[in-house]
């Protein structure tokens, strides 16, 4: 069974980080002296509003705690679709805190350029909405992935949780224009964003997913929405797996969220919580508490 921790700390981040990764089986062997890369989620900050990004306290907290199994490299690896990536690191603090905890800070935008094919459901248009992605190769050397992103509502792809993360982020904005949309290289991520997302989750595997509401985003996202503080971490190695919980806190099934139900055909995870194990908080607990801290009422959602 997949085995998801759910932990909560509303008044500091890191101690619910630290309980989750006191959870999390087969840490050291994916830590270890291995080459480990955490993307944060680096959407867009500015002066005005930094609720949309990776908080630099979560940061830290993920840092400092992998520090201790020893990896060869730690790499805070970025790659900002809306702006250039170094400086929202800046301005959401999060580039002080690389700096800080001795990682070092890799902008995944930029060139080289290395093109590499994606795969879909056999069903799917032969075409799919892209058949590879220009990426720059570092990410292809990463020897343990950590997707470290929000807990969030998106307006097209239903949830941004630790898969878009990572596929919206490696096709190389140099490349393809900032944002991603002025397509200075044709491209069609958004024609069909949730099949993307699948390809990519299966193309570059997640091996930590650590999803975090600190804040999360209720009403709309991935930014102008409002902004909640529920304490919550969800840590996986079953990447679909912490995806799937993470919507179901949102108000979504697997099926409500395509991506997810692509993903789930690909075998790239369980998307049944039948299926799965709490070893911190139940999955009914966090659906009280996230409700609770977003709406005001703690309820309980139907969610096998």
């Amino acid at each position: 069974m997949a085995q998801v921790v759910i932990t909560q700390d509303k008044q500091e981040i890191g101690r619910a980080m630290a309980e989750a990764f006191g959870n999390v089986s087969q840490l050291d062997r994916l830590v270890r002296d291995r080459v480990v890369a955490i993307k944060p989620n680096e959407t867009y900050a500015d002066e005005n509003d930094r609720s949309g990004v990776t908080q630099p306290d979560t940061l830290r907290a993920v840092l400092k705690h992998l520090k201790g199994f020893s990896p060869r490299e730690m790499i805070v690896s970025g790659g900002s679709g809306a702006g250039e990536t170094d400086a929202i690191f800046r301005v959401a603090g999060l580039m002080e805190v690389v700096e800080q905890e001795g990682a070092k800070f890799f902008d995944h935008n930029r060139p080289p350029f290395q093109e590499v094919a994606l795969e879909y459901l056999p069903e799917a248009d032969v075409q799919g909405p892209q058949q590879s992605v220009m990426v720059n190769p570092r990410v292809l050397e990463y020897d343990t992935l950590i997707s470290l992103a929000q807990l969030k509502l998106h307006e097209t792809a239903t949830v941004t949780l630790a898969l878009k993360n990572i596929a919206m982020s490696y096709p190389a904005a140099d490349f393809y224009g900032h944002p991603r949309k002025t397509a200075v290289h044709e491209n069609h991520f958004f024609d069909d964003m949730h099949s993307f997302i699948a390809a990519m989750a299966k193309r570059f595997p997640i091996d930590l997913a650590i999803v975090v509401g600190h804040p999360a985003m209720i009403a709309t996202g991935p930014l102008g929405g409002l902004p909640v503080e529920t304490g919550l971490v969800i840590a996986s190695t079953d990447p679909l797996a912490a995806d799937v919980v993470g919507a179901k806190l949102l108000g979504f099934g697997s099926q409500a969220v395509r991506h997810l139900w692509e993903a789930g055909r690909l075998g790239l995870g369980e998307t049944r919580t039948a299926q799965m194990e709490f070893p911190a908080l139940s999955l009914e607990q966090a659906i009280e508490r996230f409700t609770e801290a977003a709406y005001g009422r703690r309820l309980t959602f139907d969610h096998p």
